[in-house]
């Protein structure tokens, strides 16, 4: 970006989720592709600067966790920014949406009541809209495998995730690890360094399984995801992350559901594994007790409904 002139300085702040920030990547990629001459400054965890990797005219700028408004306001007013486009709308930005609009500078931001059940992704999309930006954004065709049939088929299986609503039983995901090994396919286990002993237990019993849990900074973990053919995930940020990457999901919903607008970047619906229930879903983000204390949404589902859809998403490509 050296040297290049730019006709707008757009800030668009994103603090958190993992999950959240990761749907935005590929809307900010394609309104960046839309107006080169506008330079995006992307405000977000640290740990994510890799996802937005590759964009020409965007900037990523690492944020400190709860930072107060007025903090934040000094580290991003800096950057002078001639708008800010606000995707979180939260206690601390609407602070410094109220700092910056002080400050004479144009602020828009998402709208979470009036567009609920709308996708996430566009949510985002209508915020740019309001920044008049060029190029609507489109969803284009579901991802596909890439290896259809051979020894080097390869699935990731990711089966944890922050709140209990949204995890299968591990016994029941283990299950899948050894029915894809033994069919021949290649598992690759993501986690973080706290969940590694389960991981590593799972790939010294079953062949073709290797656990990379703790074992790789994020940027690299990225690239591993790029190289699978299908992600088996929950309700999870590496449901989204493998969206970015441009690989199918299957993704096994509970106390969650995909109507709510969190669902994968151009991923197929019908991959979403899930037990229909009068009670679902109970949560928006799967911090919620279960009412009924075992969470049948979850219990309800068995590994064979997930490994055939695995082999669906195979035999679609």
């Amino acid at each position: 970006m050296s040297g290049q002139e730019y006709s707008k300085r757009v800030l668009v702040v994103r603090l958190s989720a993992l999950g959240d920030v990761a749907i935005l990547e590929p809307v900010l990629r394609q309104r960046a592709e839309a107006n080169p001459q506008v330079l995006f400054l992307m405000a977000g965890p640290p740990r994510l600067a890799p996802l937005f990797r590759g964009m020409a005219n965007v900037q990523y700028i690492p944020t400190e966790r709860r930072q107060k408004p007025k903090d934040l306001y000094r580290q991003l007013s800096a950057l002078k920014p001639d708008m800010v486009a606000d995707m979180h709308r939260v206690l601390r930005t609407i602070g410094l949406d109220w700092l910056f609009r002080l400050h004479g500078v144009r602020v828009h931001s998402i709208r979470k009541r009036d567009s609920r059940g709308m996708a996430t992704w566009r949510r985002y999309d209508r915020v740019f809209d309001q920044c008049g930006l060029k190029g609507n954004v489109t969803i284009g065709n579901y991802w596909s495998v890439k290896h259809a049939d051979g020894e080097d088929r390869i699935v990731g299986v990711a089966p944890f995730a922050q709140h209990k609503g949204k995890i299968w039983p591990l016994e029941k995901m283990e299950s899948v690890v050894e029915m894809l090994s033994a069919r021949g396919y290649r598992v690759l286990l993501f986690g973080s360094a706290a969940e590694a002993s389960e991981l590593e237990s799972w790939a010294g019993k079953y062949e073709r399984v290797e656990s990379l849990a703790g074992r790789f900074g994020f940027e690299e973990e990225l690239d591993r995801i790029a190289s699978l053919d299908v992600m088996v995930s929950m309700d999870s940020a590496n449901m989204h992350f493998a969206s970015c990457m441009g690989v199918p999901v299957v993704s096994v919903w509970g106390a969650t559901h995909p109507c709510r607008g969190f669902y994968g970047w151009r991923q197929n619906p019908s991959w979403a594994v899930q037990k229909d229930m009068d009670c679902r879903p109970c949560s928006k983000y799967g911090n919620k007790p279960c009412s009924k204390g075992d969470y049948p949404c979850m219990n309800g589902i068995e590994p064979m409904d997930v490994v055939e859809r695995i082999e669906e998403v195979f035999a679609e490509n």
